[in-house]
């Protein structure tokens, strides 16, 4: 291959019909309808790369499951706002096996997908001060949870962390929780987007942090148990702030883990301190009630009358089996990790390198994501000069970070594919200059 595969100018005519004018701005779904128009008019097939879609099978239990349940007749009924008893005591049970937290059932919560418990967490955590508070977010991060704060008119404010993991991080979280306006702080463990993870003693000085300035602690767990790098028989499989703090919200989610992303369930898994407390701002608003009871009652109640009835069957049977060792999910998502160290070899070789390459010395795990740039250009001018190579990405800034890259999903990626990248990034290479000293 000489040339590109796809015309210049069919890609920017597409970018201004969709209104995208800088890369940079664009949203993860504005880039996929790109792509997907493109490959359409064009016949050539794009590697898909920017949507974090679940590319492995539903878990069969799952499905198998929910079937029975809607066969039994509860599509007729609501669930109760908390969440069935099978689904609270599976989900607490899980936690236990597999980090070795432990928490009762009544604060494990069924969430229409971990989004709508991000959503809820926030509302909830700010609406317990009386003052002008926001939410922190050590980036890089999901986007969308930073929407979810512009759609509901709250402050937030982030810092890019790759400059502070180790030591670093509590003089940085300091300098925000110090001011004594920050209700709740979220990061992503594994990262979303650049896929590393915080070590356990950076999960310590985070909680013991977040404790001494009264600040909950958000930690959206999607991609739990997806640091292949770690024994999947050995426990704990994931560290977690919850040994470190009192006020923590966890957010599992149905959709990586049991890749069963479209039938949109979650868990919003609190302490049981914070679910019992009570705060004077609540108490004002609702009448005296404990935070767990506003989340659930008022706020999630708000939002929708509970989660769909037969899919917390289905999450509880998944839950249980894991639990049990009947089904070992983490085995299975080990998939991902096997086509990321592909990826990454073929874009090292062509001169990419990348970037949140390493957790405090160690490499980085290969999983569902990771980041990547090219020496001398932004990452929404390579995210545009990729599409004409049949290649869709989003850039980094899309997730807070500071860093000039782009995301790679790996989770769409077919073997049959490899060989069509490796020819794509080679004509890539041999058509862009590198700068080596930007």
């Amino acid at each position: 291959m000489k040339t590109p595969p796809i015309d210049r100018q069919l890609i920017e005519r597409l970018s201004t019909a969709l209104g995208i004018e800088d890369f940079e701005r664009a949203t993860i779904r504005e880039i996929k309808a790109l792509a997907a128009e493109a490959e359409r008019i064009s016949g050539v097939e794009f590697i898909k790369m920017e949507m974090g879609v679940p590319g492995l099978p539903a878990c069969a239990l799952g499905i198998e499951t929910e079937t029975a349940a809607l066969q039994s007749g509860v599509a007729s009924l609501y669930a109760d706002m908390e969440g069935i008893p099978e689904l609270k005591a599976a989900a607490s049970r899980f936690l236990k096996t597999f980090t070795g937290i432990e928490l009762s059932p009544m604060g494990c919560i069924p969430v229409v997908g971990s989004m709508q418990g991000s959503y809820a967490a926030f509302t909830t955590c700010l609406q317990c001060h009386d003052s002008n508070k926001r939410i922190l977010f050590i980036d890089p991060g999901f986007p969308v949870q930073k929407l979810q704060l512009k759609v509901m008119g709250a402050a937030f404010e982030s810092f890019d962390v790759h400059d502070y993991r180790g030591n670093k991080l509590r003089d940085k979280l300091e300098s925000y929780l110090k001011e004594g306006n920050v209700a709740a702080l979220i990061y992503s463990n594994p990262n979303n987007p650049s896929w590393f993870n915080f070590k356990d003693e950076e999960l310590r000085l985070i909680g013991e942090t977040a404790a001494r300035y009264d600040t909950t602690v958000i930690e959206d767990l999607a991609y739990f148990g997806m640091d292949f790098r770690r024994d999947p028989k050995r426990v704990p499989l994931q560290p977690s702030v919850a040994g470190y703090c009192d006020n923590y919200i966890l957010l599992l989610s149905a959709s990586k883990t049991f890749s069963y992303a479209g039938q949109r369930i979650g868990m919003l898994c609190m302490s049981d301190k914070l679910y019992e407390r009570h705060y004077p701002a609540l108490d004002r608003r609702y009448g005296p009630i404990s935070f767990g009871s506003a989340l659930v009652f008022r706020v999630l109640y708000a939002l929708s009358a509970g989660v769909a009835h037969a899919t917390q069957h289905a999450l509880a049977a998944m839950l249980d089996a894991a639990s049990s060792g009947r089904y070992r999910f983490n085995e299975e998502l080990s998939e991902y990790g096997r086509r990321a160290k592909r990826l990454k070899e073929i874009f090292l070789r062509h001169g990419f390198r990348l970037l949140y390459d390493n957790d405090l010395g160690e490499a980085l795990a290969d999983g569902f994501y990771f980041s990547l740039a090219w020496p001398g250009m932004s990452g929404g001018d390579l995210a545009r000069e990729l599409m004409y190579y049949g290649l869709s990405s989003i850039p980094l800034s899309e997730s807070g970070s500071r860093q000039e890259g782009i995301r790679i999903c790996c989770s769409f990626v077919r073997p049959e594919q490899y060989e069509i990248l490796d020819e794509r990034m080679a004509c890539f290479a041999r058509n862009h200059t590198k700068n080596e000293n930007a």
